[in-house]
């Protein structure tokens, strides 16, 4: 791809417990919270308020991770009556208050509601209300750093845990955008706008439209270990901080304008599914040199891929001509889409001796 990215670090792995603590959770306890505390060096503290969290991400316990499997199972030499009021309960429909959960990174740990907890796994629930409050690692490992500064990100904006980044630094050009965002609304409003108020509307008006965008393209599918959220900030970079030209990527500036509230009031006129498409069809003719006798092979070889939409055999300096139609989408050249082809599809093939490949400046077709 156009886009080279820096290798990334994803495979998340617990820092080893330095400290001489000793483990007293077995592997079927569900997880202990201060082990998990002491090891990533969580002490400081953000008060997150309620909101709904993953059955699947509550992997431990405050107090009470010896009486639960790695399930949250209860064990059974713990006295059950109150799990089952509570699975009663829950059947009748009858609401119960949020759990207390703190949180470590993407994981959370039970401090009040370990029945709850148990109950609606079992019961195949996929989250629960809770109260968090989050405990914030200080170990400087890029894992940690990157997470503090999620952290600090979502704290000053309100916004969703949804924005995932991956490099160090990107989070603090999206605050920097919603300050311009923030700026631009006290211009046309006349009045004063909070940074989380602004940052709600940059999300809705500006971050939203343009990750449906890239959704609706596709383009993840080529940038592994990478998120939506990092192709927004590569995009939005480029295309409203740089302001330079680029010799790939053409036809991008006619989906998205150079300037970021210029996309805003664009994307304001439309609905979603009428969102613009980050793909173009590409036209080349393929020339085609093999070995005698065996024009007919190759040319069955070449015609089962659907990219190829025409196969001549030609007498001259050449021996086949295949028009190919590919589809690429606008972050990555003409040549880079059709070189690839050519290289997994024709040049591999048995019996092709070289290929050139053009392609058409201007066409006309009757």
């Amino acid at each position: 791809m156009a886009i080279r990215f820096l290798k990334s670090i994803f495979r998340k792995k617990r820092s080893p417990d330095k400290s001489g603590h000793l483990s007293t959770a077995k592997p079927e306890d569900t997880k202990s919270f201060r082990e998990s505390q002491i090891n990533e060096g969580a002490f400081d503290t953000v008060n997150r308020g309620s909101f709904s969290v993953p059955l699947k991400q509550i992997t431990g316990s405050v107090g009470r991770y010896q009486d639960f499997d790695n399930r949250f199972r209860i064990k059974k030499h713990i006295p059950s009556e109150r799990l089952e009021n509570i699975k009663a309960s829950m059947r009748s429909g009858k609401r119960l208050p949020p759990v207390k959960l703190y949180q470590i990174k993407d994981e959370f740990y039970v401090l009040d509601g370990n029945h709850r907890v148990s109950a609606a796994k079992e019961f195949g629930h996929d989250t629960i209300p809770a109260d968090i409050v989050e405990f914030i690692p200080s170990k400087n490992t890029f894992e940690n750093i990157l997470y503090r500064q999620h952290s600090l990100f979502l704290e000053n904006t309100g916004l969703p845990q949804a924005i995932e980044l991956t490099e160090l630094g990107q989070y603090d050009y999206l605050s920097k955008q919603i300050k311009k965002h923030q700026d631009y609304l006290r211009r046309i409003t006349g009045s004063k706008v909070s940074t989380k108020d602004a940052a709600q509307d940059w999300y809705k008006t500006i971050y939203s439209p343009l990750i449906a965008i890239i959704e609706k393209g596709q383009l993840i599918r080529h940038f592994r270990n990478r998120t939506v959220s990092d192709l927004y900030a590569y995009i939005s970079f480029h295309q409203w901080e740089k302001n330079r030209s680029r010799k790939y990527g053409i036809g991008i500036d006619k989906l998205i304008p150079r300037d970021m509230e210029a996309f805003r009031n664009k994307m304001a006129d439309m609905k979603e599914r009428e969102y613009p498409d980050m793909k173009r069809d590409i036209t080349a003719f393929v020339l085609i040199i093999v070995k005698a006798k065996s024009e007919y092979r190759i040319m069955d070889k070449l015609f089962v891929h659907d990219e190829v939409k025409e196969l001549h055999g030609v007498h001259g300096d050449v021996d086949i001509i295949a028009k190919i139609i590919l589809t690429r989408d606008l972050l990555s050249s003409d040549a880079e889409i059709i070189g690839q082809f050519v290289h997994d599809n024709i040049r591999g093939i048995s019996g092709v001796s070289s290929t050139q490949t053009l392609i058409p400046g201007f066409s006309k077709i009757k």
